[in-house]
Formats: structure tokens, sequence, C-alpha cells
């Protein structure tokens, strides 16, 4: 395994227990804090682009055939997943599945680069992603998806499988073709809900979605319950010993060729032009909770849920 701290924002600096264990790991520091407040929620291609050159590095910790994984801090940043997800994939000839834990969808369509609440779309462009699995959504993006520009047609095509922890079914206009975490009904799509199947009942059910030798693990705290986490995001329902089993059952079955984790909470900086800057601002004002929790506080918390997620991940990819 190859581990590396992708500098976006000061989230991982604020956690020194962490930081000091990962770097006893053998672990690469990626500073990228200029990018990161341009690239902050959403990014241009040409950004994007070179981002990931500066992520591109020497190997270290386990040379190039060793996956990668890497904490980046908030999941404003969660739209660079998928540069990690091709640097992953670049040396692999078969197909992978990318498992995605998170609190929100990451579906909607969004023009001219990629949104933090966008980059689904693009993940699914890589050729080697057979699919992608969405595992455990709880927020209010699924009310009403169609309006909030979700990209519904991924589930008409298989290529995204979407299991909330818990919701009711979303209010939609148009049919969609039934799947295997959902069915359409009388104007509303019914979700298979980790809730309504039982936590047991759906490891099992996760398990057998998976068709491919390869998995791209992808998680974003907020899926967690804010016992566990605080992220700049609302948290959803998941106990951190259910997703840590969920790790291991995976990664007992398949291989896994990289993981990402992001969630982590930092106060917001921006740059890249007055227009950008005021645009990213109203948008949280929107969509993040309004209140930023203390910071101190934030930074025990996600260090230590950080900590075991690196002891689990470590484990599932040695």
């Amino acid at each position: 395994m190859r581990l590396h701290l992708l500098h976006l924002d000061d989230a991982l600096e604020q956690q020194p227990d962490f930081m000091h264990t990962c770097k006893e790991a053998g672990a690469r520091d990626v500073l990228a804090k200029s990018e990161g407040r341009t690239v902050r929620l959403w990014g241009r291609p040409a950004e994007l682009h070179d981002l990931a050159a500066k992520i591109s590095g020497p190997p270290q910790g386990g040379g190039r055939d060793a996956a990668p994984l890497c904490f980046m801090g908030s999941g404003d940043f969660h739209h660079v997943t998928p540069l990690l997800l091709e640097l992953a994939l670049q040396n692999e000839a078969r197909p992978a599945t990318l498992i995605h834990f998170d609190n929100h969808p990451d579906w909607v369509r969004f023009k001219n680069g990629v949104h933090c609440g966008s980059w689904i779309n693009r993940a699914l462009e890589n050729p080697l992603v057979e699919k992608a699995i969405t595992v455990g959504v709880c927020s209010s993006d699924l009310r009403t998806p169609e309006w909030k520009g979700a990209n519904l047609s991924l589930l008409d095509a298989g290529k995204l499988e979407l299991y909330p922890y818990d919701h009711p079914p979303s209010r939609v206009k148009r049919h969609y073709e039934p799947g295997a975490s959902h069915h359409s009904e009388n104007g509303y799509i019914q979700w298979k809900t980790i809730t309504a199947m039982g936590e047991g009942n759906f490891v099992a059910h996760l398990l057998s979605r998976i068709q491919t030798d390869t998995v791209y693990i992808t998680i974003d705290k907020d899926v967690l319950a804010s016992a566990y986490a605080i992220t700049n995001w609302d948290q959803g329902q998941m106990q951190l010993p259910y997703l840590s089993l969920l790790i291991r059952e995976i990664g007992a079955r398949y291989r896994i060729v990289g993981a990402d984790v992001t969630g982590d909470f930092s106060r917001p900086a921006y740059a890249g032009g007055i227009a950008r800057v005021v645009a990213k601002h109203t948008e949280i004002m929107i969509d993040q909770p309004r209140r930023p929790p203390d910071a101190g506080e934030a930074a025990r918390t996600n260090s230590a849920v950080n900590h075991q997620l690196l002891e689990v991940l470590t484990q599932v990819m040695a």
C-alpha cells in the first residue's frame, strides 16, 4: 500500500497525532493548498488537470504497483476522487467497481468542470469503471432529485446502484427502469434502504452486487453519524463499526486497487477571482450547515476516526 496525505486545506495539519502515525507508516505529503483554494467545491478542467499532475508523483512506501490510499481533508474536495481513481487504475487491464460511502449521491450535472456534488459522472466516464455503488445516503438530495439536477439516467443505464441508509421514496416526474437498488412506481423511486433490508442482510447483498475482481473505495466521513465525524456537510446515520465491517468484508473477497478518505472539517478558503469566490460562498450558505463546529473538537473527532479507518484500510489493502 502507498499512503498519501493530500493537503488541499489545513484539515490534516490540525490532526498532529494522525499525521505522526501516517509519517511512521511512510506517508508521502502532497502539498497543494494553493490548488485547493482554487478547486474547492468545484474546479475547471484545466485546474483539475494541473492538480492531477501534482498528485501524480514518484512511488513511495511499496512501489508503483502497490495500491494507493489517500486522505485529503474536507468533503468539499470529493471531486478529486476521479483523479485518484484514474491514477489507481492506470496500470490495470480489467474493470473495477467503485464503492462510494457518502451521505450525498454526488450525481448532479455540472458544466465545464467537476463539482464535489457531480463527480460520480466523471468517475463513470472512466472506461475501466464498470459501475458505481453508492452506500449510506440519508440527505435531502434524494427528496426531489430531478429538480436538484441529478443524473438519474445513470440508474437506467445500470451504471449506478444507490442504497440509502434510510430515506423515504424520491418524488420524480418520469419513470425509471428498475434496478438492483430501486424501482419506480406511481411517480416515486422506491429505494432498497439498509434500514429496511437490515444491516446483516445488506452486507451479503452488497457483496453480491460487486461483479468485478477489483474495487476502488471512496469514503466521505459525512456518511457517519455525528458522534464519529464532524464535517463541512450534514451527517448521515451510519455507525463506524458498521462501516469498518463493510470495508473488511469487501477486502476479504475483492482486491482493493485504491482508496481515498475525505470528510474532515476545515474553514473554507477560496481563490480564483471575486465572482468565483462570491459564487462559492453563496453556494455553501445554501447547502452547508449555517453554524460551523468548534474547530478543535472537529479535529479531535476526525483524528480518531481517521486512525480507525487507516487501520482497517491498511489491513485490507496489505
